[in-house]
């Protein structure tokens, strides 16, 4: 799986949003091994696109499609500045993934420049564990570029039972604690209360 994150502060929420429902039925069919999209917006006004393809190879063929090229940007002219994009072809799916059901949609993004194997495999060893202690968590990806950047989505049935679950003190298994421990020094939180999800 290849995931392209797009971002960037918008003021225009309404038209981007209205803009971004388009793709699908206008150019969504001739996308080939487009598999699915995550969008939002924080509290604060930063838009979040989360896109998933089969590989790199079919989201480069099509951002080559001139009516791709022309979309992007129109929906590029709708964000406050340029928007910011970055590039995965190192993804992990953990538990059901991501879901179009998810009332709650948080996005993690941070660096980590060590035990990227290790955050990796305590994903997904755990998955049982993480499914009993926290079964508002429907499931998510963590992607990591080249250089240890990462962007992680986490898909939750609703944003209540998540925050009650946060509240939770019982201490996770000790490998899922040292991956959590990697991943979160200096990482950043984006809120999605909102979300909307497209997919073929």
């Amino acid at each position: 799986m290849f995931i392209q994150v797009i971002q960037g502060r918008c003021h225009q929420q309404d038209e981007l949003r209205s803009w971004a429902g388009r793709w699908k039925s206008e150019l969504g069919a001739d996308a080939t091994g487009w598999l699915g999209g995550t969008f939002g917006f924080t509290d604060d006004g930063v838009f979040l696109g989360i896109v998933r393809f089969a590989s790199r190879a079919d989201a480069e063929a099509n951002s080559a499609r001139p009516e791709q090229d022309a979309w992007a940007q129109q929906l590029g002219g709708l964000l406050d500045g340029p928007p910011t994009f970055h590039d995965y072809d190192d993804v992990t799916v953990f538990l059901d993934g991501g879901s179009d059901d998810a009332g709650f949609v948080q996005v993690i993004q941070g660096q980590i420049d060590e035990d990227v194997a290790a955050v990796k495999g305590a994903l997904l060893s755990e998955a049982g564990t993480l499914r009993a202690m926290r079964p508002e968590i429907i499931g998510g990806t963590f992607a990591v570029a080249p250089d240890g950047s990462y962007t992680q989505t986490v898909a939750f049935t609703d944003e209540a039972s998540a925050r009650v679950g946060e509240a939770d003190e019982t201490p996770p298994p000790v490998e899922v604690a040292e991956a959590l421990e990697k991943l979160m020094v200096g990482a950043r939180f984006y809120d999605l209360r909102d979300p909307w999800f497209e997919s073929p």
